[in-house]
């Protein structure tokens, strides 16, 4: 009990830090006034919405701040992480629109689930790595570059979303496309002789 007391504090804490970061706290001013809070209420109510996950805090804030939630109230703001991840993956338009590319990119990345360079996932998947770049480069928040021996390298930021992706329906019901994927990662790992790289 004392635990989740001073956790709560804590993520009450952060929420005051981001309140007065230079870098978001206007536009987090901004929100709050828009919307006729005050920033205690908006504190207590993002640490409820945040069920104690920091990693949700990282997200949200900043994102609130972006002005992605400007057609939200407080009480619409997503509750929790899953709900957050939910959220983004419309966004992505994985469900409004299912874009073969998109979905088989994050076939690979859920499959391989450690970072690999931009030119490996293209190769698998036979497509031009301009192409899996860009939409890498529009998951800034989910998919991270890291550089790995010299190479930026692509893998999914947290192990949470990684988690949430596994989950996903929408991940298992094309199940074709799940194993043309499946069969491209295998595919690239035989030599020409058929043996396992």
């Amino acid at each position: 009990m004392e635990y989740h007391k001073l956790n709560i504090e804590d993520i009450k804490g952060y929420i005051r830090l981001f309140l007065n970061d230079d870098q978001y706290k206007d536009a987090l001013r901004k929100w709050i006034d828009e919307r006729n809070i005050n920033a205690n209420k908006f504190i207590e109510q993002v640490a409820e919405k945040s069920e104690n996950n920091f990693m949700y805090l990282r997200y949200v804030l900043p994102e609130i701040a972006r002005g992605l939630y400007n057609d939200l109230t407080l009480q619409q703001l997503p509750a929790g992480l899953e709900n957050y991840y939910q959220i983004h993956w419309i966004r992505m338009e994985m469900d409004d629109r299912p874009k073969v590319l998109k979905v088989k990119i994050l076939f690979v990345l859920v499959e391989v689930a450690t970072s690999i360079p931009c030119e490996m996932i293209a190769d698998i998947l036979e497509e031009d790595k301009y192409e899996v770049e860009l939409l890498l480069d529009e998951w800034v928040e989910y998919v991270k570059p890291k550089e790995i021996e010299g190479e930026s390298c692509y893998g999914i930021y947290h192990k949470s979303f990684l988690d949430f992706l596994k989950s996903k329906r929408a991940l298992d019901s094309p199940r074709k496309l799940f194993k043309e994927v499946n069969q491209s990662i295998a595919d690239y790992y035989l030599d020409e002789e058929g043996e396992y790289l």
